[in-house]
């Protein structure tokens, strides 16, 4: 299960909105290859749940995972930051064991 934080959650409903996503857009989180850790998250707006896919609710958002990077995510924290050292989406993943700087690759 993935969970979000409510600064989190605020960012997802202000960019869905702004972007002119309606609230039949769930967030899409995935796993993919790449990155300076050898994998990167993906991070979206989708209105199509595949078969293939796991659905997840926290505070009143929807968030849709594919059945292989659920078995990356399981138990991650999706947090957002607007401080000094850096804005945007962060992932705290206890399944990680090694992240790049910039916090977008990891490696299990």
């Amino acid at each position: 299960m993935i969970t979000i934080t409510d600064k989190a959650k605020e960012k997802i409903i202000e960019l869905r909105a702004n972007d002119g996503y309606s609230e039949e857009h769930k967030v899409r989180v995935s796993v993919k290859g790449g990155g300076c850790s050898g994998l990167m998250y993906d991070l979206g707006f989708d209105d199509k749940t595949g078969d293939s896919d796991e659905v997840f609710e926290d505070k009143g958002i929807q968030i849709l995972v594919d059945k292989k990077s659920i078995l990356y995510l399981a138990g991650t924290v999706l947090e957002y930051s607007d401080g000094l050292n850096g804005k945007g989406f962060e992932f705290i993943n206890p399944n990680a064991t090694r992240t790049c700087g910039c916090g977008e690759s990891f490696s299990i």
